[in-house]
């Protein structure tokens, strides 16, 4: 059996190495979108619970060095963290309540709502939608906000909606809202991480592909903040929205 003119073997090892490159180059370009890209790349050829699970160790470590190295990760907590338990709470409940889809039993439906989450996430991205939350509403709005993206990871494995727009809309400084975004990104693949292996999809096979597409990723990443100073950040946010508009309507409708 063959795909794209090669054994099934090899073309999913190519597919998968390019995928993670991909991923990687757009992290380093935008500073966010590795776990998207790669899980939303790698559905197309694997159901997204195992895409997930291959994709989990190097988003973790990406995001762990975006989320630590800054000033401001001590206020960024205390300001934060309501949010980053309601992210723990809601991707667990999700999964123990039956709404996490990342299951070898699930894994047609899963795909079909990782489309919809890439579409809607595309549609925000392109159309540059600002809110601006005001301080009194953070202590219950950001708790609320972590619990449904804990929710939206648990059944997609991607963790970008709706708090990442939900963190935008702080009014942070730039290098903050960076860190910030780390900070989400690492507390949702630490959490997503216990679900995937009590569900059986993180297992050492998995971990052990996965670490291998550290480097992978980590070679996209470079070359990604290598060229983005020639880039025109504005031209390649759009460019990526609309690929992950048309992937999320391959995915959630085009699929078979």
């Amino acid at each position: 059996m063959e795909l794209l003119g090669l054994p099934i073997s090899t073309a999913i090892l190519a597919l998968a190495a390019g995928a993670f490159i991909l991923a990687g180059f757009v992290k380093g370009v935008m500073g966010q979108g590795l776990p998207t890209v790669a899980v939303g790349i790698l559905s197309l050829i694997m159901s997204p619970g195992e895409a997930t699970a291959l994709a989990i160790i190097p988003a973790f470590i990406t995001n762990i060095w975006q989320a630590w190295f800054g000033p401001a990760f001590g206020p960024l907590m205390r300001r934060l963290w309501p949010t980053m338990v309601a992210i723990c709470i809601g991707t667990w409940l999700a999964s123990a309540l039956g709404l996490g889809l990342l299951t070898p039993d699930a894994a047609s439906l899963a795909r079909k709502t990782l489309g919809v989450a890439l579409i809607l996430y595309g549609l925000l991205g392109i159309s540059r939608i600002r809110m601006q939350v005001p301080p009194h509403t953070e202590w219950w709005l950001g708790p609320l906000m972590g619990a449904a993206n804990g929710v939206v990871s648990a059944a997609t494995g991607v963790f970008m909606a709706p708090v990442i727009p939900y963190i935008q809309s702080l009014g942070l400084e730039r290098d903050d809202m960076v860190q910030a975004q780390g900070i989400s990104f690492s507390v949702s693949t630490l959490s997503l991480s216990f679900v995937l292996m009590a569900n059986g999809m993180l297992n050492v096979a998995n971990a052990t592909a996965s670490l291998v597409a550290v480097a992978i990723a980590f070679a996209g990443m470079f070359l990604g903040q290598y060229i983005r100073q020639f880039v025109h950040p504005e031209v390649f946010r759009f460019l990526f929205f609309l690929g992950m508009l048309a992937l999320g309507v391959h995915l959630g409708f085009l699929h078979r």
